[in-house]
């Protein structure tokens, strides 16, 4: 694994007093002639949820996949708790406690909730049947998914044995949640979490991230729905054009400026 972090001082503009669990600072990522992130800085705070939003081509995508390690930036540099962090993989991001939720979910439909939640983290039985024989402790990582799932308040889902296929989509993207909240010690990116969903199952997600940030999490939400990120986020950066055209809170902008401003109707 090339996981590495190194230690080194926070930058000034983190803030005197409040420092950022997550912060990058310079982000380039080209495509060819296509340059998808134009120096683009990103903080985010423990206990926040940071919603991020920009019409397509703004580079919300790939400012996430540097941040979660499936690319690598051209340039800049990503930091975590106080020290700078390369990424060259998910798996990198993942051992550092950073865990994302993608549209697609990458669920697999046709095995059980608790096969799911420890997709390819699965624990092995104590003892010589582990480690000689390399069963798996299918018991304990039913006994800790249906604990992963009752902390988050997820009420609908009850029976982990039940196959994934047979959930409906609110269900699933809970399932990929509790995973993420599982595992991911500092922070949880979500991408485009309620999309497709019904406004009941909406609601459930939206309750699911409040929860996260109960926890004392840090939520990177990417969403085109403007109500829902008005509804939960802390902050909101807006992406334009491949850079950051700035950072609003719902107090200080309406949806309707934050969509103006993402459209570049407005200048912040």
């Amino acid at each position: 694994m090339n996981t590495k972090i190194h230690e080194g001082a926070m930058s000034e503009a983190a803030g005197p007093t409040r420092v950022p669990v997550l912060w990058a600072r310079g982000l380039v990522k080209s495509f060819g002639s296509v340059v998808a992130l134009n120096g683009v800085d990103i903080d985010v705070f423990a206990g926040e949820v940071l919603g991020v939003i920009g019409d397509n081509g703004a580079g919300k995508s790939t400012l996430i996949k540097c941040l979660s390690g499936a690319l690598v930036p051209d340039a800049g540099e990503i930091w975590l708790n106080g020290g700078r962090a390369e990424l060259s993989s998910p798996k990198d991001a993942r051992a550092l406690g950073i865990e994302t939720v993608y549209q697609s979910l990458a669920v697999s439909p046709a095995m059980d909730i608790a096969s799911n939640l420890y997709m390819a983290r699965e624990e092995r039985r104590p003892g010589p049947l582990g480690s000689v024989l390399r069963m798996l402790d299918k018991k304990g990582m039913r006994k800790r998914s249906a604990q992963a799932v009752q902390e988050l308040g997820i009420t609908t889902i009850q029976d982990m044995d039940q196959a994934v296929e047979t959930l409906s989509g609110g269900q699933r993207q809970a399932v990929a949640v509790a995973r993420a909240s599982a595992f991911g010690s500092k922070v949880v990116i979500l991408d485009e979490p309620t999309a497709a969903l019904g406004v009941r199952e909406s609601g459930q997600v939206l309750n699911l991230i409040r929860q996260l940030r109960e926890r004392g999490l840090s939520v990177v939400l990417i969403s085109h729905n403007m109500p829902h990120v008005w509804e939960v986020s802390d902050r909101i950066q807006i992406q334009r054009l491949g850079g950051c055209a700035g950072v609003i809170t719902p107090e200080s902008h309406s949806p309707t400026e934050g969509v103006a401003i993402m459209t570049g109707a407005e200048i912040l």
